[in-house]
């Protein structure tokens, strides 16, 4: 994501860190964002997944813009907008993104990550096999990605993505780095706890799959975007109305 920071033509003096505590981002933010104001910010009502990674991000952010819910930050005030890994935590995807819009300013850049249905193929395979459910909730296409910016009001959104393949040594360390990413939050999962039983089995399962040299390994697809906000255009219709900043906005870019 660094790598398209350069599409400004100018550096963004005012970017959002979206969902800081998940993002990470505070020292590449630090490093290719140096003049910047970064403002660290989260969803209002979600709790933040990982207490430890919070309180880095606290030490991490000391000198600069405190961490603050998404209410209390101002719309169009935003060069950039930038969320690491943050879009696929989302259960409402289109209106985040349309969140997002009302954030950033006019010829500002949205810039993101996340993660794409190709995610954890070999785990949704074993769990068709098994008659298990679903071990996640479905991810969106980038394709779809592309068409939900452009219908939050998005312009010219470029989306590409490549999938990585980590590896493990053992199911239980694979079980472990799985639930510190979250849980399951399919709407379709069984709603009961699962047992040890259930717990020995997975890891059971999941040690077959391992390869010659006793790995087990998982693919995850990222999915990178970026999309620019357009100025506002008049919708003429019968009766058309346009806000009063609008209407300023169109004029000072015609000046």
């Amino acid at each position: 994501m660094a790598e398209r920071l350069p599409l400004f033509r100018q550096a963004p003096r005012t970017v959002i860190d979206w969902w800081a505590p998940i993002s990470a981002s505070a020292g590449v933010l630090s490093t290719h964002a140096a003049a910047a104001r970064v403002q660290p910010t989260w969803p209002d009502g979600v709790a933040v997944p990982d207490q430890s990674l919070w309180a880095r991000l606290r030490r991490a952010t000391t000198a600069r813009s405190a961490p603050v819910p998404d209410s209390a930050v101002a719309d169009g005030g935003a060069d950039l907008l930038w969320s690491n890994m943050g879009l696929h935590w989302s259960a409402d995807p289109p209106q985040l993104l349309r969140r997002w819009r009302r954030l950033v300013r006019v010829d500002g850049l949205v810039l993101f990550s996340t993660l794409g249905p190709g995610t954890l193929l070999e785990l949704q395979r074993l769990y068709r096999n098994l008659q298990w459910g679903s071990p996640m909730a479905a991810l969106i296409d980038m394709h779809d990605l592309g068409d939900m910016l452009v219908g939050a009001g998005f312009a010219d959104p470029v989306m590409d993505q490549e999938t990585l393949t980590l590896h493990w040594s053992d199911a239980g360390r694979l079980l472990d780095e799985l639930r510190s990413l979250g849980g399951n939050a399919d709407p379709a999962r069984p709603p009961g706890l699962r047992t040890p039983r259930w717990r020995d089995r997975w890891l059971r399962e999941v040690s077959q799959a391992a390869d010659g040299a006793g790995r087990i390994s998982m693919s995850f697809e990222v999915v990178y975007g970026h999309a620019f906000c357009p100025p506002p255009r008049a919708v003429m219709s019968a009766e058309t109305r346009i806000e009063v900043e609008d209407l300023r906005t169109m004029a000072r870019r015609r000046s």
